[in-house]
């Protein structure tokens, strides 16, 4: 038996970590009237937020990059019981002890507005937008060859909230889906579901690749020179995983020699991206910062799951969206 279980009867103490948490507070306290809670809104103030009020629950979000993410705060051998992060990734923890803390995330709040990205990703290049604006600059009337989505074979690497999201719009768009997850089972929308181990033999079929699995040690340079020597001449990439899944060095060579036509990238390995990286020459390449999952009212999606499962810790229930450290989902 764990620390969660021993103390779901308490009224339990909650931190709330996040840049703004005013509008989560009062969301907080009108669901659930007798709670404990604090706030903390920085990452440097959270080691001493969590020493001094001794929560059982966390809700953290990582608002402020990766780097400098206190994770010990969190982790330590007196912390909370329940970390509930409010996003979907969890590379910024770490690993954890699954006997002493639990994790949960907020997978699937922003797959569909993340999927949207991916094929708006693709229609960017397919639709050669980036010529027409270097034509709309220089008002030049010139014909252009549009490339069509439909027909195409879309391999998406990862089948979890957000892939199946991508799968089941491309399917819209008349694309042939394949694609991989840790556990293969048949999808809606997917073609051909494969083990993550037969990636190497799917790059060849691809006319488009979406990448949506978590960064792991087994995902970490997952596309690396190898893998990119395989994908078929043209293809185009969408990448909203984390940054690391894809090697940077092996893809801008992809990019130079021609090999990958267009990159519509949401995901770097060093963020915020540095001025000198030669992906922001790149007309083959779309950049965003980070923010294929940044809607209006995410965060509040995002708050809502966890006060539902807020509700089933305070009912003895078995809480949603569980995380498992050596998987990273």
């Amino acid at each position: 038996m764990n620390r969660l279980t021993t103390r779901m009867s308490d009224t339990p103490r909650i931190l709330l970590h996040n840049s703004e948490t005013a509008r989560f507070a009062q969301a907080l306290t009108s669901r659930f009237q007798d709670i404990e809670f604090c706030e903390c809104k920085s990452y440097e103030a959270l080691l001493k937020a969590v020493a001094d009020f001794r929560p059982d629950i966390v809700y953290s979000v990582r608002f402020a990059g990766t780097p400098a993410f206190p994770r010990e705060a969190l982790f330590a051998p007196n912390g909370p019981v329940w970390v509930a992060n409010g996003g979907a990734g969890t590379d910024h923890f770490g690993h954890w002890d699954t006997a002493r803390v639990t994790v949960t995330n907020a997978a699937g709040v922003a797959a569909d507005m993340m999927a949207e990205y991916v094929i708006g990703g693709f229609l960017h290049f397919t639709l050669d937008v980036p010529g027409l604006l270097a034509d709309k600059a220089a008002h030049r009337w010139q014909t252009r060859t549009v490339r069509p989505l439909s027909g195409g074979t879309l391999l998406v690497i990862g089948l979890g909230h957000t892939g199946q999201a991508i799968a089941t719009r491309a399917k819209a768009f008349g694309m042939h889906v394949i694609g991989t997850r840790a556990r293969p089972v048949a999808m809606d929308g997917v073609a051909e579901v494969h083990a993550a181990d037969a990636l190497p033999g799917l790059l060849p079929r691809a006319d488009f690749i979406a990448v949506a699995t978590p960064l792991t040690p087994q995902t970490h340079g997952l596309l690396g020179p190898a893998e990119f020597r395989a994908i078929k001449p043209g293809a185009v990439i969408a990448d909203v995983s984390r940054g690391g899944v894809v090697d940077q060095s092996a893809l801008i060579a992809a990019l130079t020699d021609g090999t990958v036509a267009g990159a519509a990238l949401d995901v770097f390995e060093t963020e915020p991206l540095p001025q000198d990286n030669p992906l922001w020459q790149m007309d083959t390449v779309l950049i965003s910062p980070h923010c294929s999952s940044v809607y209006e009212g995410w965060e509040q999606a995002s708050f809502e799951l966890f006060l539902a499962n807020l509700q089933r810790w305070m009912t003895g229930e078995t809480l949603t969206n569980v995380v498992d450290p050596s998987r990273g989902y």
